[in-house]
């Protein structure tokens, strides 16, 4: 019966199961996942969890614990508050630091994001010459190594008088050319040419066709390039720390001077590491149900 009608016709009769069932068979996916399924996807959870509560175990237990048995028991001790409030209040800068990189990663996603998706709706809906041989060129500086160009971007941050400065670390980063590859393939195909042709028809300007078109087509990647920027910009350790060093950090900087000393404290080490990694959590929890429901509308058509 459900093969001979259409979705909204079953939900106007049955209900939105019915509906549920006539798209999952109109599209041959009516087939539920097996116990395989959840089983691999278990495990996949296990794997990529075991290494945050491993350093939860290790940031509850003490140094003299560590140093007796490097591998702490499955259940975590009582120290993981104690030694999280010891290294915030450690002379490391954690609230300048934090405050760093709280501005360095919103910053930087919301640029990435912005001049991406101006790239990439020029390079898949506008005809100029040459745009296929420049989206080559762009993808293929990704093959080129960070540390080829840490020299002469550090020279050039010493002219502009950078050197220690939040800019130093926002500016290089507020375009990269994976966000440019990512937004193109999104928006050639997720972006008709009938929406452009239909603004202009209405007398929009090519500013204002991207603004009201194309950047609300774009909203699901645009989502989800923000959030690995975010993630990017927040553990990133490299540039930060030869540009930035100790006096004006940020919170991965930071954490590294826990390290610094002759005697290595590695619960409290973790526990800094457990405190850098909570803001990430919380964005995760607040923004993932968001983030799959609109995966879920770009991948709709018609």
């Amino acid at each position: 019966m459900y093969n001979q009608m259409s979705s909204p016709m079953a939900q106007q009769l049955a209900g939105k199961g019915a509906a549920r069932a006539v798209r999952r068979r109109l599209h041959g996916v009516d087939k539920r996942p097996s116990w395989r399924t959840y089983l691999v996807l278990a495990l996949v959870l296990l794997v990529s969890i075991y290494p945050l509560y491993f350093t939860i175990l290790l940031g509850s237990s003490d140094a003299t614990t560590i140093a007796r048995n490097p591998i702490p028991s499955l259940i975590p001790e009582g120290n993981l508050w104690d030694n999280m409030v010891r290294a915030v209040q450690s002379d490391i800068k954690f609230w300048t630091a934090l405050l760093n990189s709280v501005i360095v990663a919103c910053v930087t996603a919301a640029s990435v994001v912005f001049f991406a998706t101006l790239a990439g709706y020029s390079f898949a809906k506008l005809r100029f010459r040459g745009s296929g041989g420049l989206l080559v060129f762009v993808i293929a500086t990704m093959a080129i190594p960070t540390q080829l160009s840490v020299v002469p971007l550090f020279i050039l941050m010493a002219k502009l008088d950078w050197v220690g400065k939040l800019q130093a670390v926002i500016v290089p980063g507020m375009v990269t050319a994976f966000g440019v590859f990512w937004m193109t393939q999104y928006l050639r195909e997720a972006l008709p040419f009938e929406l452009i042709e239909a603004a202009r028809v209405d007398g929009a300007s090519m500013i204002r066709t991207f603004w009201s078109v194309a950047l609300p087509a774009a909203r699901p990647a645009a989502a989800m390039l923000a959030l690995f920027t975010f993630v990017a910009s927040w553990t990133n350790f490299f540039w930060p720390f030869i540009i930035l060093g100790s006096t004006n950090p940020t919170l991965p900087v930071s954490l590294q001077l826990l390290q610094a000393s002759y005697f290595k404290d590695y619960s409290l080490i973790m526990a800094g590491v457990v405190v850098a990694t909570l803001p990430l959590v919380l964005v995760f929890i607040a923004a993932g149900r968001h983030l799959v429901s609109g995966i879920m509308q770009g991948a709709v058509k018609g």
